[in-house]
């Protein structure tokens, strides 16, 4: 696998969470510099060999807005 997409979204309660697409792979964090880093970490407790884990990690931000509608 050579890159792998996230999808990025503000958690209701603070923070952010980081959901990858087609793998089974999700983490969460007060900050983005801390998100960045644990979707490292997980990645490589994912990937127990180098050779399968991505090179390059997609993040994409989600950001959901209500529009009432009257």
């Amino acid at each position: 696998m050579k890159e792998i997409v996230f999808l990025i979204n503000e958690a209701e309660e603070g923070g952010y969470t980081a959901r990858a697409l087609g793998v089974s792979i999700f983490t969460e964090a007060e900050t983005m510099e801390e998100l960045k880093s644990n979707i490292q970490e997980v990645l490589e407790c994912h990937f127990d060999d180098p050779a399968d884990k991505p090179k390059i990690a997609h993040l994409h931000f989600v950001k959901d807005e209500v529009l009432a509608i009257v």
